[in-house]
């Protein structure tokens, strides 16, 4: 990881942490290229996490964005969550 992302991840543990009382449920959004195997493999990673899933597809049909409303248990457990899925190839994280 560059010293920018690790920054970035950093600043965001330090602000779930003075934000939030943990456990707390949490927003996630990516928007993936439009991939079923892709889509899958997001849904897969919070699979008995209780989550609430949604997809919508863009217009020309080239991405889609999943939004993932989860109950985590600390701000580390949401930075780490990101850190699994920069795995997937074209993932953006918003």
């Amino acid at each position: 990881m560059d010293k920018k992302t690790e920054e970035f991840y950093h600043r965001l543990k330090e602000e779930l942490t003075n934000s939030t009382l943990w456990p707390s449920e949490y927003l996630f959004k990516f928007i993936v290229p439009a991939d079923t195997e892709k889509v899958q493999t997001i849904e897969k990673s919070f699979d008995g996490m209780g989550a609430v899933i949604q997809t919508h597809h863009s217009k020309t049909g080239k991405y889609t964005s999943v939004s993932i409303n989860v109950t985590m248990q600390s701000a580390q457990s949401v930075i780490d969550k990101y850190l699994e899925l920069t795995k997937i190839e074209g993932i953006i994280s918003l």
